[in-house]
């Protein structure tokens, strides 16, 4: 019997007229009462518009699942599934929700960003992986699907973590990966030339870019990152003397727009040409910020770079000298960007608002220095996510955030940030934190040595 056919029978007390809005549908033998507006809410494809426009004034018959059936459209009504969902397998509801082409909107309940809750979070999950490599790089999409990059292959899962799927890349080690889609993604290496579209669902390379130097030697990728429109990788020539950021365009099949940042070494000034290692776009400000830091005989050296892409020119320069980064990161929300010293490990931060005056670091912490030179903050890792600030400190995370003054209190542009550490007492400590990034409503985590990515999630979500 097909899944879906009008019934010719008429029940007593069940049947509206074809101008009622009251629909009555018999799914597996029960019957459901909804509107009609109900119903095509989730579009004009949708199974259930069909049922509307097809019923005819029968009752429609869907030979499926009616428990499922209830639930989804409590999904239709409220956006959201009711608690009993909790009590059936996830796999089932996707396959389900598949059938009704009400996937997205099961997405949607289950992994909306607006869900994350940062004071809120615990280790909930641990997603193993194949082979004896710990991951080095993982990206995620928008809502919550998660690519992993460990030793030579890329694990993907999809939004809902229960399905996984792994390639075998060119790479002998993946160093950038950027999720342009759940199925596609951007990958380079820093010892393999060439940014590498991968086709995740294939298996197979779509596109290869690459950078002409003036050496006319190969470039490896130093770092990926993208806005709405663009794509930006950070090129190093394969003879370490030369570099630049390339900027390609999403929406004209990864067409090269222009050229930024093309620097050259010359002699022993190392500073005059330090590759960008990590890209991040600001939205808000509609710059690109590109850092980077090297090694030296007397010490940890960076910059960072604030590129207005449409004129080619830095907007904004700061060259770190004294507690260089270990790492930095912007907030769009937050109008701030972040670093962690790689002397001190302190935390400190810079008014986005102030661009063009000189560096200002506030520092968030308790001001302490590093004893006998040793570098407290190597290592350790800051993100942005939302108005949060997130940083590992060796095997823990801490939480910054912005609180709100009042007025009287305030003197001038003062800004407080209080910290806080995350997870229960079960979630604290362990090995190093290696990498952060968040999707959805969870944040990944992995762990040096660690051949998995933990999964942090809301308690309520």
């Amino acid at each position: 019997m097909p899944p879906f056919q009008g019934s010719k029978a008429r029940l007593n007390g069940a049947h509206h007229g074809s101008n009622s809005n009251v629909v009555t549908i018999d799914v597996g033998g029960q019957l459901f009462q909804t509107t009609k507006q109900t119903l095509s809410s989730v579009g004009s494809k949708s199974f259930f518009s069909k049922v509307v426009s097809d019923s005819n004034g029968a009752i429609p018959f869907i030979d499926r699942d009616p428990e499922l059936f209830s639930l989804f459209l409590s999904l239709l009504r409220t956006g959201n599934l009711p608690s009993k969902a909790k009590s059936f397998d996830m796999q089932d509801l996707i396959f389900e929700s598949r059938f009704y082409g009400i996937e997205d909107l099961l997405i949607n309940s289950q992994s909306n960003p607006a869900q994350f809750d940062a004071f809120n979070l615990e280790k909930s999950l641990i997603l193993p992986l194949s082979g004896r490599d710990s991951p080095s790089a993982i990206a995620t999409t928008p809502y919550g699907s998660l690519h992993v990059a460990h030793g030579s292959k890329i694990t993907s899962f999809d939004w809902s973590l229960r399905r996984k799927s792994t390639i075998l890349t060119q790479f002998m080690a993946v160093d950038s990966l950027l999720a342009l889609s759940p199925s596609l993604a951007a990958a380079g290496a820093t010892d393999f030339s060439g940014l590498q579209i991968l086709d995740l669902d294939e298996g197979t390379v779509a596109d290869t870019l690459n950078w002409e130097n003036v050496t006319r030697s190969g470039s490896t990728v130093q770092a990926i990152g993208a806005s709405n429109e663009h794509l930006f990788t950070s090129f190093e020539s394969s003879r370490r003397n030369s570099n630049c950021i390339m900027v390609y365009d999403l929406r004209d099949d990864l067409r090269a727009v222009t050229t930024i940042g093309h620097y050259e070494i010359f002699g022993a000034d190392l500073d005059s040409a330090i590759p960008a290692t990590k890209l991040q776009w600001i939205p808000n400000h509609n710059l690109l910020m590109a850092s980077g830091s090297h090694s030296g005989p007397s010490g940890v050296s960076g910059n960072i770079k604030f590129w207005d892409i449409r004129s080619g020119n830095v907007a904004w320069e700061i060259k770190e000298k004294v507690d260089c980064f270990a790492d930095v990161t912007a907030s769009d929300s937050l109008s701030s960007m972040f670093k962690v010293g790689v002397s001190t490990g302190e935390v400190f931060m810079a008014d986005l608002r102030n661009l063009g005056a000189e560096s200002s670091w506030l520092c968030l912490g308790d001001g302490r220095k590093a004893a006998n030179g040793k570098k407290e903050g190597l290592g350790c890792k800051v993100e942005s996510h939302g108005s949060q600030v997130f940083c590992s400190k060796g095997g823990d995370l801490e939480l910054w955030s912005e609180v709100l003054i009042n007025s009287r209190e305030k003197r001038g542009d003062e800004r407080v940030f209080r910290k806080t550490l995350m997870g229960r007492v079960k979630d604290l400590g362990g090995d190093r934190i290696g990498r952060l990034c968040f999707g959805g409503n969870k944040m990944f985590v992995t762990r040096k040595d660690q051949q998995c990515v933990e999964v942090w999630n809301s308690v309520n979500s």
